[in-house]
């Protein structure tokens, strides 16, 4: 039989859209119930979008209000995540982060930072002076700082393809090249429209359907009837850039990851560190109206000067353009704080459709506490 016979004859009892990290983990809780999943991705891999462009770091779970889903999922969902690396060989270090105070004004933010992490239940924190700080980092200056024992970083990729083995084991179909185009509610929940690669278009029949679309999860949700702008769930694509030190150029050396207290939009321009022990700088945040990717280089100075400020030894250094990512962000420019939306849509007149809009940070690090959560809770 072919796939496309199979998929169209089969039914499922859930359709997840997308295969980033988010929709690889809903499809993996969901086939540990016994459930009948199919992944549609238009892409032709997985993990090739937001999941890809990111600092790949596991949050602590310092930087959202108490009992907000960011907060709840980050902070069960780090343990479960460095458990299920540890299980599964996923490359990961518990590196540690340090949130800087490089001015009087900073202090105060750190000290906050402290209080609501300790309101989120999150352990191994502690404020430290400039001396532990020299004594931990000696490249980093600052006056204050939050330490941060539980952040660490991860190879999304390798995590991806974990949870696609887990999910194939127990059942899961994984569809490839598959573009959504319409969704239409039945007796029997859903039928899903896909235009394939091929140019061939099909329907599949779903109890089911769950968006995590990423960057489209808001078009995805038009496409079932939900007025977006009404619900307030229109995400605003905020793009970031990073940055990596020229060949040749100063250098400074970090065992931990280094941080700024956090801006509007973001987390500010912060040092990490890959598995490889390479260190970049970013990202910044920019509101764009369409997904781009190019780094303006012209943006060198700007991040050099930002960095400077916790790593004195690279005010002279060469920062040249390394990669840029586009998170979906809920809260427009200028708007305040706006949590995850993971939600069934009955209450808005669309029955069986689970809505997964503004997953952005800490969306990876939250990433098998959202699959637990769609699976145990939100479709019970």
């Amino acid at each position: 039989m072919s796939e496309r016979s199979r998929l169209v004859d089969a039914g499922f009892d859930v359709v997840v859209i997308g295969a980033g990290v988010i929709g690889l983990a809903i499809a993996t809780a969901l086939s540990r119930l016994g459930r009948t999943v199919l992944i549609l991705e238009r892409d032709i891999g997985i993990g090739r979008g937001i999941t890809s462009r990111n600092s790949e770091v596991i949050h602590a779970g310092l930087y959202y209000p108490a009992n907000s889903l960011k907060a709840k999922l980050c902070v069960s969902g780090r343990e479960a995540l460095y458990g299920y690396c540890a299980s599964n060989g996923v490359a990961h270090r518990r590196l540690g982060k340090l949130v800087v105070a490089t001015s009087h004004d900073d202090e105060s933010v750190v000290s906050n930072l402290l209080d609501r992490g300790r309101e989120n239940g999150v352990r191994g924190l502690e404020l430290i002076d400039s001396r532990e700080i020299s004594r931990l980092e000696p490249d980093v200056k600052a006056r204050l700082a939050l330490h941060s024992r539980d952040t660490g970083i991860v190879d999304g990729q390798a995590l991806c393809l974990a949870l696609l083995a887990e999910s194939e084991r127990n059942g899961v179909v994984l569809a490839l090249g598959a573009d959504v185009r319409e969704l239409t509610q039945r007796s029997f929940g859903w039928e899903v429209e896909v235009s394939r690669s091929s140019g061939d278009s099909e329907q599949i029949g779903a109890g089911v359907v769950i968006d995590a679309g990423g960057l489209d999860a808001d078009h995805i949700a038009s496409l079932a009837g939900l007025d977006i702008d009404a619900l307030g769930w229109r995400q605003y694509p905020c793009k970031g850039d990073y940055f990596v030190l020229g060949p040749g150029s100063s250098s400074v050396n970090v065992s931990r990851l280094i941080y700024p207290v956090p801006g509007q939009a973001g987390l500010g321009i912060h040092a990490t560190l890959d598995l490889a022990g390479r260190i970049r700088f970013g990202p910044d945040t920019e509101y764009v109206r369409k997904p781009i990717f190019d780094v303006d280089p012209n943006k060198a100075l700007r991040f050099r000067s930002a960095t400077a400020n916790y790593l004195p030894g690279l005010a002279d250094a060469e920062f040249v353009p390394d990669y840029a990512g586009i998170r979906p962000k809920l809260a427009g420019p200028g708007e305040g704080f706006r949590d995850f939306v993971i939600e069934e849509t009955s209450s808005h007149g669309v029955p069986g459709f689970v809505a997964c809009l503004g997953i952005e940070s800490p969306g990876l690090t939250a990433s098998l506490a959202i699959g637990e959560y769609v699976a145990k809770h939100v479709l019970n």
